[in-house]
């Protein structure tokens, strides 16, 4: 995908050189390559930011469900010393 991205950025690169001077150059570089191409891959990872916010709850759910499960297992505490005054 980035590939793509790379070589239209090359080819509007290329356009924009060719123009007659240096402030048209620049609004075609940003107007047929940096604006487009940057709207085309906010697009295009719209679904991977979404897989990635629903793992994300997955791993908040496990891990809440875990701290519940570990505090509710009662630890044996160890036994008290005996007192060992002489007598």
């Amino acid at each position: 995908m980035y590939i793509v991205a790379i070589a239209w950025l090359y080819v509007v690169f290329m356009m924009s050189i060719t123009e007659q001077s240096a402030i048209a150059g620049i609004a075609t570089f940003l107007l047929y390559g940096i604006i487009p191409l940057t709207i085309v891959l906010y697009l295009m990872g719209t679904p991977q930011r979404k897989r990635n916010r629903q793992n994300m709850k997955k791993l908040a759910a496990a891990r809440k469900e875990d701290l519940e499960h570990d505090s509710s297992v009662k630890r044996e505490s160890p036994p008290e010393p005996e007192d060992r005054h002489p007598s």
